[in-house]
């Protein structure tokens, strides 16, 4: 069953897409069925330059463990960024 499940936010920032590097200004996370991922549900992640259309993307389908271990682990780079600086 499709959870419908989606945020969108603001971002700045670059990704790489399949040919080159692309503004991305936009990111969507969503918590449904992922298109390539072999899993039944997926943290699925689009990174986009809303200006170019549905190509210009960077997207990630991951599950919800690696999810997790994802989320502390920028939670742990920023905070030790900010140290840094």
């Amino acid at each position: 069953m499709c959870t419908m499940i989606v945020e969108t936010a603001p971002i700045s920032g670059t990704g790489k897409g399949p040919r080159d590097w692309i503004k991305v200004d936009q990111v969507n996370v969503s918590f449904d069925h992922p298109f390539n991922a072999p899993f039944d549900h997926a943290l699925n992640i689009d990174f986009v330059d809303s200006s170019k259309g549905p190509g210009a993307r960077v997207a990630v389908e991951i599950d919800a463990e690696s999810a997790k271990r994802l989320v502390k682990s920028i939670q742990a780079a920023l905070e030790q960024g900010k140290e840094y600086h």
